[in-house]
């Protein structure tokens, strides 16, 4: 599918929109919130229109995707929103300004490495599997204050904050538990000694349900489909398998 950048344009107009609107419901202000355009599986050209447009922030689910894009492309801010393996952590750390798909302390600690090789600090989140899903990465709850711990250790990666890929649903309230689990998890953890400041930013809504996740407190939200359009078949079939272990189309 070829971009057209007034179509993308006026998408990305549309979601501001109601990220703005969904904001004010919550009582925040729309600058505190984070819009990713997901541009897994999209060209290079769609990812210039969207910066065309005003847009910084894109979201990559596949390492060497996101390391060709950021090739060719001046400009954005990168940002690794699948499951990351080990071996690939460093080439990771050295071009993505945040990763919201840290899972175990080791993973982090091959991050930083390559964040001190490379002379970079990327933002961590970790990712929280509330659910328990077989199919999707995360850690459970009860490991997630020693990875936090273990971030405040890191000598370049910061710790940033949560994120959360729900179960699946259309429907936005069926999914806004799960938004409202991860906030109160984050206020424990802070209530339990870990610096706000460093859990500051919740990652988690996409493009059928980001306005739920703003009432609930996201800061981070991760929109595709809404920005860029549907994906075509043959995007679609390189994505299904990891769809079934990191989330559906953002």
């Amino acid at each position: 599918m070829d971009a057209d950048p007034k179509v993308i344009a006026q998408n990305l107009q549309d979601v501001r929109r109601r990220l703005d609107a969904a904001a004010q419901r919550s009582g925040r202000l729309p600058s505190t919130i984070r819009l990713i355009a997901v541009s897994k599986t999209f060209s290079a050209d769609h990812v210039r229109a969207a910066l065309g447009a005003g847009q910084l922030d894109f979201g990559e689910n596949k390492v060497q995707e996101g390391l060709a894009k950021a090739g060719e492309i001046a400009g954005a801010r990168w940002h690794l929103i699948g499951h990351l393996q080990s071996n690939k952590a460093k080439k990771t750390a050295a071009v993505f300004s945040a990763i919201h798909s840290v899972d175990s302390v080791e993973l982090l600690n091959r991050i930083d490495v390559g964040a001190v090789e490379a002379g970079t600090a990327p933002e961590i989140l970790i990712q929280a599997d509330l659910a328990g899903e077989e199919t999707k990465f995360g850690a459970p709850a009860a490991d997630i204050p020693a990875i936090a711990h273990a971030a405040l250790a890191c000598r370049a990666a910061r710790l940033a904050g949560l994120m959360l890929v729900p179960p699946w649903s259309e429907n936005p309230e069926d999914v806004r538990p799960w938004f409202r689990q991860l906030r109160e998890l984050r206020d424990r953890l802070v209530a339990g000694g870990l610096p706000a400041a460093s859990l500051a930013q919740l990652s988690m809504g996409m493009s059928h349900d980001f306005e739920a996740a703003i009432e609930e407190g996201s800061t981070i939200v991760r929109v595709g489909t809404a920005i860029f359009g549907k994906r075509g078949q043959a995007g679609k079939t390189a994505q299904r398998a990891e769809d079934l272990i990191s989330g559906p189309e953002a």
